[in-house]
């Protein structure tokens, strides 16, 4: 698993920061869908012993980033089937829709402004950088701070952490989103973001829930 570049570990402690390492090359595919995991080979690379390589693979796994089986070890989750993408999108119809109508009635001025503020951002392609990987992994994040921020000014930090865990399984098929429609997904947002400013429960709710239907329909092609 050579990569062009030394990978260098800046976090406090070191089972953190092993974690965070192996979940980002996860979620970039530079570990990709169904990979066996060998966990000497990863701790050579990384320059550790096993032991905080397994703790880390340990809580990937309660991700749901990597699965654990007998005899076999670890390989990283495969991408979730049409079936599984069905239900991951009904289940964040539940939640986030839920979450936009409390946030609409229990954030702060402090979390309205914060989720005005993302919804506001502007993101385009640089010239330094042709096949859009930088910009992707640009709007990959603002999608899932925004979703964030509208989770936690839900005021129900158990909404939030469910959603945490499904929004794990999205990011794994962000390689496959569709960026030409971005700049729709930004409006959404807005129109999101517009209603929980304003104290609009009902509107929030609704807004949140044709982003999401929208945003199913534009994934779905994905699996074609």
């Amino acid at each position: 698993m050579a990569r062009p570049e030394p990978i260098r570990l800046r976090r406090s402690t070191l089972g953190d920061d092993v974690y965070e390492t192996l979940r980002a090359l996860i979620l970039e595919h530079s570990m990709r869908p169904g990979d066996r995991v060998n966990i000497d080979a990863l701790a050579r690379e990384l320059d550790v012993s096993p032991t905080p390589v397994r703790e880390a693979l340990a809580r990937l796994e309660s991700d749901g980033l990597v699965r654990k089986r007998p005899l076999a070890g670890y390989t990283v989750s495969p991408l979730l089937t049409p079936a599984e993408f069905t239900q991951m999108f009904e289940m964040r119809l539940l939640l986030e829709c839920a979450a936009a109508r409390w946030a609409a009635e229990r954030a702060t001025s402090e979390q309205r402004e914060a989720i005005a503020m993302e919804a506001a951002t502007s993101l385009t392609p640089e010239a330094d950088d042709p096949d859009g990987r930088g910009w992707h992994a640009a709007f990959t994040t603002h999608d899932a701070r925004f979703h964030d921020l509208v989770a936690e000014a839900s005021g129900n930090p158990l909404l939030r952490d469910g959603l945490e865990r499904l929004h794990v399984h999205l990011h794994l098929h962000r390689r496959y989103f569709p960026y030409a429609h971005a700049g729709t997904t930004v409006e959404e947002h807005r129109r999101v973001a517009a209603a929980i400013g304003a104290g609009r429960p009902e509107e929030a709710e609704e807004a949140m829930r044709a982003h999401l239907s929208r945003a199913r329909e534009r994934q779905l092609p994905a699996f074609d």
